[in-house]
């Protein structure tokens, strides 16, 4: 990497030839390997771009472009634009290097595209018990108003239906999104929507009523856009994206930022909505509380919650398991929990069994993977956890994503594998399913309520060997799938 006095001295010389330049020529980006950085227009989008509520950037194309520069060892600097439409010009008339912001390949434009980062369909969305739900065809969009986002390859298809339909409406609102034009839809101040399937299943989240009424024809592929012109970057480009694809880079980031969304179904979101505004408030304090012991997110302990009792204080399985984060006994006496049945003491216990989990862990294990086997491991315990990864390095895959061990703890209930394991046979498939519940749970949750502030926190729990051999032996007691 160059040193910072090296890039500031590569900007300086890049605006000195700028200002050189006369005043009918369009100035062009330096070469990123002269100037010392990768320039990347982007948009802010809950997938590929976003802005987390603690000031931290994340998203699946900007991780990928992050590994892309250390690869191509130069830094890697995002520029946010409005919209989708000038991104791309800010790529065709040299500002940036390529544009990277969920971008829909259209051929018309007069730039070079990558290799496909991922498959996106594209879809005309409308609201539960609207006019004309159950659209079959384009006829059925005539007289409708649809509106979309401002250079989306949905909003092109749109306009083509409208050359072949002029009876359908089309509508650009200044400077919205995805989630904002879905919300409105929501809302009931749009009519229809042209999005595409993955920003319509991650709306559903928060608003169950939305339904697909159209699917809009030839799927399309997301890829990054370079100049029209470019070689050598979209020659490095492609070699990196197919190396991603080929060590499973793209798989596991797909997982992360969005793969687990399609999970749950209307019914799930719109009773989880519902003992939102019902539930939760009862024992909103509890779980800020669970926060300031743990340390770890109130809303992800308030997800396990929900997943485990549905919020039920009174929850009982018939194998045993009670209360509202659903402890076994011998769980529940190591911890100090001493009645179940009590909300809060069942949180706090819950939450300091899931740090005790993350805690035994290896240090190689990092976040969000670490929290997601931490929370498979809640309903398998930590000695079914620990036989799984050794299957997974048994068989090639990576024990310490969760990607990989998805696809390994089912392997747990078959004999061949349960021989193996000290703990015997286990329903590992039952713990993904938990967890990816989790990981949805969580998601809408994050998105509704805010972030726990305290005005002086109490101190995470630190464990102790004690408190590690208690996590250690109540993991591996604990064999009951969640409710």
């Amino acid at each position: 990497m160059k040193t910072a006095a090296a890039r500031r001295l590569s900007t300086l010389l890049l605006g000195l030839s700028l200002a050189a330049c006369g005043p009918a020529e369009t100035p062009r980006i330096a070469d990123y390997h002269g100037l010392g950085e990768l320039r990347i227009a982007t948009r802010h989008d809950a997938i590929s771009y976003r802005l987390d509520e603690d000031g931290r950037v994340s998203g699946f194309e900007h991780d990928l472009l992050r590994a892309l520069g250390d690869e191509l060892d130069v830094d890697v600097t995002f520029v946010p634009y409005p919209d989708a439409t000038r991104a791309l010009d800010a790529v065709i008339n040299g500002q940036v290097h390529m544009a990277a912001a969920s971008l829909g390949v259209n051929r018309r434009l007069p730039l070079r595209w990558s290799k496909p980062l991922r498959e996106v369909e594209y879809v005309v969305v409308g609201r539960s018990g609207g006019q004309a739900d159950a659209s079959a065809d384009e006829q059925s969009l005539a007289g409708r108003t649809i509106s979309a986002r401002r250079g989306s390859l949905a909003a092109e298809k749109i306009m083509d239906i409208r050359k072949r339909r002029p009876g359908v409406n089309v509508h650009f609102p200044i400077k919205a999104g995805e989630e904002q034009l879905l919300a409105d839809l929501a809302a009931g101040k749009l009519d229809l929507v042209a999005t595409d399937r993955l920003h319509y299943a991650l709306a559903v989240h928060l608003h169950p009523a939305l339904e697909i009424v159209y699917e809009l024809p030839e799927p399309s592929a997301i890829a990054w856009a370079l100049p029209a012109g470019q070689h050598v970057l979209a020659a490095e480009v492609d070699a990196f994206i197919g190396r991603a694809a080929a060590d499973g880079r793209l798989a596991r980031l797909a997982d992360r930022y969005f793969d687990y969304v399609r999970r749950l179904n209307t019914a799930d979101i719109t009773t989880f909505l519902a003992r939102i505004q019902e539930r939760l408030p009862r024992y909103r304090a509890f779980f800020h509380e669970a926060e300031a012991q743990t340390g770890i997110d109130w809303r992800y302990v308030a997800a396990v919650a929900y997943q485990e009792s549905h919020w039920d204080p009174q929850a009982t399985s018939f194998t045993g398991v009670r209360g509202m984060m659903m402890l076994t006994a011998d769980t529940a006496d190591r911890l100090g929990v001493n009645d179940r049945l009590d909300p809060r003491q069942s949180i706090l216990g819950g939450a300091r069994y899931l740090a005790m989990l993350k805690d035994l862990l290896p240090d190689e294990i990092d976040e969000p993977d670490r929290t997601w086997l931490a929370t498979a491991a809640y309903n398998l315990g930590m000695g079914h956890m620990n036989g799984a990864r050794a299957i997974a390095r048994r068989l090639g895959k990576d024990d310490r994503a969760w990607w990989e061990m998805k696809s390994v703890l089912p392997l747990l209930s078959r004999p061949e594998y349960a021989q193996r394991l000290k703990s015997g046979p286990a329903r590992g498939g039952e713990a993904v399913v938990m967890t990816e519940n989790v990981r949805s749970y969580h998601d809408i949750l994050a998105r509704l309520e805010p972030p726990y502030e305290a005005g002086l926190a109490l101190p995470s729990l630190r464990l102790g060997k004690a408190d590690r051999a208690g996590a250690q032996s109540a993991g591996s007691s604990r064999s009951t799938p969640p409710m």
